[in-house]
């Protein structure tokens, strides 16, 4: 481990107010892995399930929503009931750690169930739809459920292992360039594989990408390992406090300000972010007419202009400060979304797409260094560990943007006619519902995120300051 030494470019309130060590880089690389899994799986999920049982499978567009629907509910109870129960320490706790047991559960069978999402009975789904909607809404949830246990206890794990703003930021930084350089690489995968309204080529796409997932989530395994510091962290509190119920750490959360603001605009992110990759497919078959293999050059733009300004973005934050610059990401993701507007050619969207990625990376990097700093005022506050638990209520709210994916996309292609025949050609206003819930939609919730940080959300300055002070008094 080594030491903060007085003559680094750490920044002066940091030196202040920490004592701790700064974790190794190999640690946060390792760590970063983590997020790399369900971060690929989400964006997978998002770009071809709608899709896929809509046009390949022939699942009518109602039912799909309302699958997203269930999906989202049994979302938003499962998450906030696995946190709670797993949110304690266990007979193991002193040995293998809090976090890292359950992230180890949670994470393989997570990968095996995502397979049966994309391998439905063979069943005419256009005469017979009951089979393939149950099939969907069950087989989702149950790998829902896994994967609930791994991230809960990933993101949990985040404020523990990584204490300052110092190494916030420097986890931060392969936290974001690994998933997105390895979305990247399998991102090139669809595009040569798949045909569209084939069943079979999106199967084996699937299949060829799990199994990477599979070898790098062995690279996990280093970065969450508990240091003996951390596991005696997590059992602090525990021991001489009662167990506060679930609903009572709903209600203590949501009595801080900042935690609910910090929910609410990342809930607006990743409702905006699904829209925009739900609608991309969509994008490409219908307004710009081209083979999915031209996704490729999007991938390309999207991949250097965010990761290429990962560490610029790390910088900035340096100067500006994390709110600042988790709020100026707001501004810049609602305005890069509006282009999609009028976008007509595939070099346009290759443009605005590399544009649109510089935004998002300003917003993107600050996103657990903002969540974390929201969990440590309430660790201060009630004076233990409970990080578990309040992911697992964020996530509780974040399942809302299922909601709305499925809602707005069913709506608007039942409003506007959408036409699922592969080799249909769209009328002019089922482009424009397209270009609605693509960039419209997306822009105008990100907009009012930022309103609500610019306006609302006052963890920085001396409140921060005064926050870490009392977590290391308190030995948390």
């Amino acid at each position: 481990m080594i030491k903060y030494d007085k003559k680094s470019e750490l920044r002066v309130t940091e030196l202040k107010v920490s004592e701790w060590d700064v974790v190794s880089t190999r640690k946060t690389i390792s760590y970063s892995f983590g997020f790399f899994i369900p971060y690929y799986l989400g964006v997978f999920f998002s770009t071809f399930v709608f899709y896929y049982y809509e046009v390949v499978i022939g699942l009518p567009v109602v039912l799909i929503g309302l699958a997203f629907i269930c999906y989202a509910i049994w979302n938003m109870f499962n998450d906030p009931l696995i946190g709670y129960l797993t949110d304690r320490p266990m007979k193991w706790t002193k040995k293998w750690g809090m976090r890292t047991p359950w992230i180890i559960i949670g994470l393989f069978p997570s990968i095996i169930c995502y397979f049966f999402i994309f391998t439905p009975p063979e069943v005419d789904a256009r005469v017979n739809p009951l089979p393939i909607f149950l099939y969907l809404v069950i087989v989702a949830c149950i790998y829902d459920t896994f994967v609930s246990l791994y991230l809960t206890h990933l993101n949990a794990g985040f404020p523990a292992q990584f204490r300052t703003d110092y190494e916030r930021r420097k986890a931060s930084v392969p936290q974001n360039i690994i998933p997105n350089t390895g979305t990247f690489l399998l991102s090139l995968i669809p595009p040569f594989l798949l045909i569209y309204g084939d069943r079979d080529s999106m199967i084996t796409i699937v299949a060829i990408v799990l199994t990477f997932l599979f070898f790098c989530a062995l690279f996990l395994i280093p970065g969450i390992r508990e240091s003996e510091e951390v596991k005696e962290r997590y059992l602090k509190g525990h021991d001489d406090q009662e167990r506060e119920s679930f609903w009572r750490m709903m209600k203590i959360a949501f009595q801080h300000k900042n935690y609910v603001i910090a929910l609410i605009t990342y809930g607006f992110y990743l409702a905006a972010y699904g829209l925009w990759l739900t609608s991309s497919i969509y994008f490409i078959k219908d307004i710009l007419r081209l083979p999915f293999r031209v996704s490729v050059y999007l991938q390309l733009a999207i991949f250097l202009g965010f990761t290429g300004f990962i560490p610029f973005w790390a910088n900035v934050a340096k100067r500006l400060g994390h709110v600042k610059t988790y709020t100026l990401g707001c501004l810049l993701v609602s305005v890069t979304l509006i282009p999609t507007l009028w976008i007509t050619t595939l070099w346009e969207a290759v443009i605005y797409n590399f544009i649109g990625a510089f935004g998002f990376g300003c917003f993107y990097i600050m996103l657990y260094p903002i969540a974390s700093d929201t969990y440590d005022e309430i660790t201060a506050d009630i004076g233990k560990h409970q990080e578990a638990t309040l992911s697992g209520i964020r996530t509780f709210f974040f399942r809302t943007s299922l909601i709305t994916i499925g809602l707005i996309i069913a709506a608007v292609h039942i409003i506007t006619g959408y036409n699922p025949d592969p080799d249909a050609v769209q009328t002019p206003l089922a482009i424009w519902g397209i270009r609605i819930h693509m960039g419209l939609i997306p822009s105008l919730m990100m907009l009012v995120a930022f309103i609500l940080m610019y306006k609302y959300y006052d963890l920085k300055d001396e409140k921060k300051k005064g926050m870490i002070t009392k977590l290391r008094e308190l030995g948390l």
